[in-house]
């Protein structure tokens, strides 16, 4: 690419910039050339300090976000700091409200805690930044905060898979042997069970993390999305993805298919379950026990494969933005909704603490 360049001193002139249009290119050096009468400008990829392994290291990315239209980035800027304040309150109250009442300290709701906090901490990951690129001109990320962004939000995702499973299993012993569930989940196998949930997910998405970003990236840098997504980033890879990208399946093999066949298992013998039960009375209120976390392991997992099953269609991409604000974004909101909203245990348990709160306050 040559542009027309009129100079008058004779000093040899290079700066470096980013170039933003439809299309942003990642980094390049615009070089003076002297060689002819006229003076002309030339745009040529910045080369590294590392000149002997022929490559230009990325040393940032550039997320597009949701819109690149300003005036819909600040009608979108209230609308997600909305869901996001609504994320943090309502899963900070159920967490509160579990620790709160004596009634709630059950497993289940033991679990549910941890829930709550996984999505606080999943929705931090992302909100924030997205944010603020809603209020920012450039949407750059540098390369470090890139990977810490997708291993933190790696890590509350693959954590949330293993709890889920945890959960289902609890499930199964209350409906499948309610004689032996106190024996069974003993407060001590609730905490091993959270405690082996995050630690495979920590496992897991340190695993993911390093195998996508030891690779080399020197341009294009451009990530179609509002945050940083593994799948997206190793495509942007200079060198051999396909190690990488088996490591990523078999590791996204053992933790989540791995749990879901806890979750399909265990709601497999919920089902036997139900099925001996002699009253349909009996059935509906076991299943009502559950109901809550099979919609949003429905919705999660549902989504989940939706996002990361391959497509190679336009259109399939442009649907994966949408359904990565209702996986990363809205899921997180939702999450106590579903499971607050028809739970009479929890809104006896809430009118309990607000009538203790009034008799506090008079």
């Amino acid at each position: 690419m040559i542009l027309d360049y009129d100079d008058d001193d004779g000093d040899d002139d290079e700066c470096n910039f980013l170039l933003y249009s439809h299309k942003i290119l990642p980094s390049f050096s615009l070089t003076v050339d002297r060689t002819t009468s006229k003076s002309w400008m030339r745009i040529v990829p910045r080369r590294s300090m590392e000149e002997d392994r022929n490559h230009t290291s990325a040393a940032m990315f550039v997320l597009l976000g949701l819109s690149v239209e300003k005036k819909v980035q600040l009608i979108l800027f209230p609308i997600f700091l909305g869901i996001y304040l609504l994320t943090l309150v309502w899963n900070l109250g159920l967490i509160i409200l579990i620790r709160m009442d004596s009634h709630l300290h059950t497993p289940m709701y033991f679990f549910l805690s941890f829930l709550s906090f996984l999505d606080i901490c999943y929705s931090s990951s992302t909100n924030p930044r997205m944010l603020s690129d809603f209020l920012k001109d450039e949407k750059t990320v540098s390369f470090i905060a890139c990977a810490t962004q997708y291993f933190l939000a790696s890590w509350m995702a693959q954590t949330e898979c293993c709890l889920l499973a945890a959960m289902a299993y609890d499930r199964y012993v209350a409906i499948g042997r309610p004689l032996q569930y106190s024996a069974i989940m003993a407060p001590g196998l609730c905490q091993k069970m959270v405690v082996g949930a995050y630690a495979s997910g920590f496992l897991g998405s340190l695993v993911q993390t390093v195998s996508c970003f030891h690779l080399y990236y020197c341009g294009p840098n451009i990530i179609p999305n509002f945050y940083c997504d593994i799948t997206q980033i190793i495509s942007l890879s200079c060198s051999n993805p396909f190690i990488s990208q088996m490591i990523l399946l078999l590791e996204a093999s053992f933790i989540g298919f791995s749990s879901f066949l806890v979750i399909f298992l265990s709601y497999g013998f919920i089902a036997a379950s139900m099925l001996k039960m002699s009253s349909i009375k009996g059935s509906a209120k076991a299943f009502n026990t559950c109901a809550s976390h099979l919609a949003v392991v429905t919705i999660f997992y549902g989504t989940g494969f939706s996002v990361y099953l391959p497509s190679s269609s336009n259109h399939s991409k442009k649907q994966n933005k949408v359904l990565s604000v209702f996986y990363v974004i809205l899921i997180p909101m939702l999450n106590p909704l579903i499971y607050s909203l028809r739970n009479k245990e929890i809104k006896e348990a809430l009118k309990r603490v607000v009538k203790m709160a009034t008799h506090l306050s008079q």
